[in-house]
């Protein structure tokens, strides 16, 4: 199955495509992305990517411009991003994404989420050998892209696989995060359009819990999707055949 079945499968443990609030965390990355390297997105290449995941989010264009004006006015506080480490029901390991002007309140409002559910807020560094950062590049499927020859191209950029996916109809890069912007740079300098892309953390394994701690679990999760500063959250837990 190689890594197209981890690829699929890592998509089970991020929870963003689920969330409701896509055009909220996209006005978030945009504002910290502009405030941290510019509002020219020739020279900005993680806004170049941002515009493209609002393109495929469809998100409206006047938002967009919004976070960018957003980003340049000087009373807007600066958002930072903060990832807390936990465990839930059962020991499951919890990686939470934020974007947030006030870490006291958002720690704090993770720390009870954790309590409440229980689970408990860890130390900075403390998951960093379950989860793996990983990122996924969708490509337009053109006419006359050769698929092996691609991936022969971006072997020395730590891809772990080009496959073509058949639910998307796309080409999907899954590889290393820390190569996101050589892979970048030579989809474009090749003229390949570039459909979407994710950042996510790929958990190493998974751990099996009972009935009754996953249903506490799902809670927790939903509990944290509530939060506006909270981006994304990646966690270990097996989830049933039926959804790999």
């Amino acid at each position: 199955m190689g890594r197209a079945f981890e690829y699929r499968k890592a998509r089970i443990f991020a929870r963003n495509a689920r969330l409701s609030k896509a055009f909220t965390r996209i006005s978030k990355e945009i504002t910290i992305c502009v405030k941290a390297n510019g509002a020219d997105p020739s020279s900005n290449s993680r806004l170049r990517m941002l515009l493209q995941k609002a393109k495929a989010e469809s998100m409206p264009k006047d938002s967009v411009e919004r976070a960018i004006k957003k980003a340049l006015d000087k009373d807007t506080a600066d958002y930072k991003e903060i990832i807390y480490e936990g465990y839930g029901p059962g020991g499951i390991a919890v990686l939470v994404v934020a974007a947030t002007d006030n870490n006291t309140r958002t720690v704090s409002n993770v720390r009870s989420y954790f309590n409440k559910h229980g689970g408990s807020l860890g130390t900075s560094g403390s998951l960093s050998f379950i989860f793996e950062h990983k990122c996924i590049f969708k490509i337009a499927a053109a006419e006359g892209l050769d698929i092996e020859e691609l991936e022969l191209d971006l072997i020395d950029f730590d891809v772990d696989e080009v496959f073509f996916d058949e639910e998307s109809n796309e080409i999907i890069i899954y590889g290393a995060f820390e190569s996101n912007s050589k892979i970048q740079a030579y989809l474009e300098e090749k003229n390949i359009e570039i459909k979407d892309v994710e950042f996510i953390y790929a958990p190493n394994d998974t751990k099996e819990i009972s009935e009754e701690q996953k249903e506490t679990f799902i809670k927790l999760l939903d509990k944290m999707e509530e939060d506006d500063d909270i981006q994304n959250v990646f966690h270990n837990m097996k989830e049933d055949d039926s959804e790999e």
